[in-house]
């Protein structure tokens, strides 16, 4: 989804700035196979956000926004977890994390832009827009996690681009499945860095047992960088029955 507001940002952080969500479109997105996608408009009244389909007003298209975005013909993705922009040419990278249902509910099998049906592993999008306020632009799978040359790593959800252009990719294996069956192969969850360039990914480090990888943060000189290691120990029955130390 993308909000743009009716009013520009005048730069300012008083009264005109805690107002700018008040108006304004919400858009979600369609994505096409050769690679073009849309910014379709929410408004009730247009495109079968109607009374007809159980809507009542725009506050009703807002609350019930997936609902409108089935009725307008936006893509259904695959768990979009974390947003992260380029700095250097505004490009944008999500993360989406898995749907080990798709192609088996509602009748929604693989997609250009979601590839693979019961995706356990996920994948990244990137997308490139003229500005904020297009409501056209392009995109293209930038990895399918758990494929390929290199580090692999599945679940890919905490995202962040530093000064640099280096693309940080932390994982979010779930302890449930954590180093067992098709997840075996991966280890404890992890964060990589990327070159958005090449693709070349590699692995940084590695996390505890039963942890979620999420959240980085580095100092304006780089030299200093916070990880964040979240729930480690999770779970620990489960993993020490399959005879992992919880050390």
């Amino acid at each position: 989804y993308k909000f743009i507001t009716r009013d520009a940002w005048d730069g300012s952080l008083g009264a005109h700035h805690g107002r700018l969500l008040d108006d304004g479109i919400l858009y979600v997105a369609r994505f096409e196979e050769d690679g073009s996608a849309r910014w379709l408009p929410l408004l009730f009244g247009e495109n079968g956000l109607t009374t007809e389909n159980g809507f009542v007003d725009q506050a009703d298209v807002l609350v019930h926004a997936r609902a409108a975005a089935d009725i307008v013909g936006a893509t259904k993705m695959d768990r979009p977890e974390w947003i992260t922009v380029h700095p250097h040419n505004d490009e944008v990278f999500v993360s989406l994390t898995n749907n080990s249902d798709r192609g088996q509910q509602d009748n929604v099998g693989k997609d250009a832009a979601n590839p693979r049906n019961q995706n356990l592993f996920g994948h990244i999008i990137k997308f490139s827009e003229a500005d904020a306020t297009a409501t056209e632009f392009s995109w293209q799978v930038f990895v399918l996690a758990g494929e390929g040359e290199g580090e692999q790593f599945a679940n890919p959800d905490g995202l962040n681009i530093d000064d640099r252009g280096v693309l940080w990719i932390q994982t979010d294996v779930s302890a449930s499945v954590l180093n067992d069956g098709a997840f075996k192969q991966f280890g404890n969850n992890q964060m990589l860095a990327a070159d958005p360039a090449t693709g070349e990914i590699r692995r940084f480090l590695t996390g505890p047992v039963g942890c979620e990888i999420t959240g980085v943060i580095m100092t304006p000189d780089m030299k200093t960088m916070w990880v964040n290691i979240q729930h480690p120990g999770e779970m620990l029955d489960v993993l020490q029955r399959r005879g992992i130390n919880k050390s």
